[in-house]
């Protein structure tokens, strides 16, 4: 039995308790430590992998194309997206297809992530009911979900940039694996708090819906930082930190976008932010990634003292 269940204590005889022949049975409470919940969920990592087996499968079944829909998908947003802020609006972001796709591959793995591990706990009921195993799991098998979507779609991406002949930036590599880890342990964090408030509050799963929209449309994915840092000025530090996705979505575009202030034909665009380097990608990385443990450990301990009541609450 999974350390995180109560545990009911047999009764004992009148032998074991010295004649008296106490018969009543006592709940012991099995709160496990933060520690003990790390390692609880290394000990599942294989029913980890085995339910995003399941959730790609169960998504793909009966298709013809299987995972080629995981990749035709960002392809056709990629074109509708670039008909209608290149073509139509006319924003003036030279190859604004590579520009806007740098930014969606980190927007699409958070989107599908945190809605889907909002509802696992609630949607997958009966598991709950009926096996134990730390329940942390299922909403990291929706962020790992999400996870194998971006690395399809990353595939998307680089088959444009080859058939456009277009450069990265290599040396900014190591900076978007670094703002990997940090999006995935964010949203780890997210998916899992979201996951237990959603069983008592089941507002929280269409909530978070209109929170992604307008966080959304708060992010340089669609249109340059400086559009927001011009009207911050200093403050621009802030906005960072409080949109924690901004600066992970600058990393990636500076890597693959790669053109911070290009000339067209209104001047020069500052698209990305100019005159820093790549330290300051760097430190604003690491200092969302250490608020994003912390975020997690918090995660953790608020999922442990509400998943007592899941199976009554479900």
């Amino acid at each position: 039995m999974s350390s995180v269940e109560p545990v009911l204590e047999k009764p004992r005889s009148g032998l074991e308790t010295g004649g008296r022949g106490d018969q009543s049975v006592r709940l012991i409470s099995a709160r496990p430590s933060l520690r003990q919940k790390l390692i609880e969920l290394w000990r599942y990592r294989q029913l980890l992998l085995g339910l995003i087996r399941r959730e790609i499968k169960v998504k793909y079944k009966d298709s013809i194309l299987g995972f080629l829909w995981s990749m035709l998908n960002p392809a056709l947003t990629l074109g509708v997206y670039y008909f209608v802020f290149q073509i139509v609006l006319k924003n003036g972001i030279p190859y604004f297809a590579f520009f806007l796709m740098s930014g969606l591959l980190v927007w699409n793995l958070f989107q599908a992530a945190v809605p889907g591990g909002t509802g696992a706990i609630v949607g997958n009921a009966g598991i709950i009911k009926k096996v134990s195993f730390p329940r942390e799991i299922l909403p990291l098998a929706s962020v790992g979900t999400a996870l194998v979507f971006f690395f399809f779609q990353s595939i998307v991406l680089a088959i444009f940039l080859v058939a456009f002949n277009y450069s990265i930036d290599p040396a900014y590599i190591p900076a978007v694996l670094l703002a990997l880890v940090t999006l995935l342990v964010f949203t780890s964090a997210l998916a899992i708090f979201l996951s237990a408030i959603n069983v008592y509050l089941r507002d929280v799963a269409h909530l978070i819906e209109l929170v992604l929209l307008a966080w959304f449309w708060g992010t340089p994915i669609v249109y340059p930082y400086e559009l927001i840092a011009a009207h911050l000025h200093r403050f621009a530090i802030l906005y960072d930190f409080l949109n924690p996705i901004t600066p992970i979505v600058l990393t990636f575009q500076r890597a693959f976008y790669n053109k911070i202030s290009p000339n067209t034909p209104t001047g020069v665009l500052h698209i990305l932010p100019p005159g820093v380097d790549m330290g300051w990608y760097i430190y604003s990385l690491l200092g969302i990634l250490i608020v994003s443990i912390g975020l997690f450990f918090v995660a953790l301990v608020v999922f442990g003292r509400l998943e007592g009541n899941f199976a009554e609450e479900l």
